[in-house]
């Protein structure tokens, strides 16, 4: 047990809203423990980012975390060379001049279709109608998915964040964050099965090259 400050919440109300409970602890009890998610919560930017850093006490390897058991271990739950190791192997990817040699390009090609797509309608909601197929789109093409839908990225996308969160133990939540990583592991699959060709600088295609 924690011998952290008691912080209580209703936890639909924080789920529909949680920046008012927030708010609250940063003024009264920025490190608090929230029984109701039996976790402790650190609100503020700064301590963070101290704490972060003492991975003897605040380690990233979490076996019973939620994202572990729910799609397994990835580089976000290892520290030290276990994590430096998958940072290196996804690097080609994210680096500055893979995205301004490759990836610019086809964000702005598929910026443009979604544009397109908008230009006849009086109306749109720029959040579902433009940031959600504009981001899904460079989701697709960085990670490889390319025979995805955007539609079906997004929905993967907040499965697992859903899942991640889900410190209630909703049943629901959990069904469906498995249903997502099921139709992730599908698409890899099939991804891979179709062979990767050389001049590939996808996330699927540079994990592979480097044996993981």
């Amino acid at each position: 047990m924690s011998n952290a400050p008691v912080f209580d919440i209703d936890t639909a109300a924080f789920h529909k809203d949680p920046y008012p409970f927030l708010q609250r602890m940063r003024a009264t009890c920025p490190i608090a423990y929230v029984p109701a998610l039996d976790a402790v919560l650190i609100t503020k930017r700064d301590d963070v980012f101290t704490l972060e850093k003492k991975i003897d006490v605040f380690s990233s390897d979490q076996p019973d975390g939620l994202m572990t058991k729910l799609m397994g271990q990835n580089m976000m739950r290892k520290d030290g060379e276990a994590h430096q190791i998958e940072r290196k192997a996804i690097f080609p990817t994210l680096s500055p001049k893979t995205v301004q040699t490759i990836w610019e390009a086809q964000f702005k090609a598929a910026t443009q279709d979604v544009l397109n797509t908008l230009t006849p309608l009086k109306t749109a909601d720029l959040v579902k109608d433009f940031a959600m197929p504009v981001s899904g789109e460079a989701l697709k093409a960085m990670t490889g998915l390319t025979q995805m839908t955007w539609q079906e990225m997004d929905r993967v996308s907040q499965g697992m964040i859903d899942g991640c969160a889900n410190y209630t133990g909703d049943p629901e939540v959990e069904a469906r964050c498995h249903d997502c990583t099921a139709s992730i592991d599908d698409h890899i699959t099939d991804c891979i099965s179709k062979g990767i060709e050389d001049s590939d600088m996808s996330l699927i295609a540079v994990q592979c090259r480097a044996g993981l």
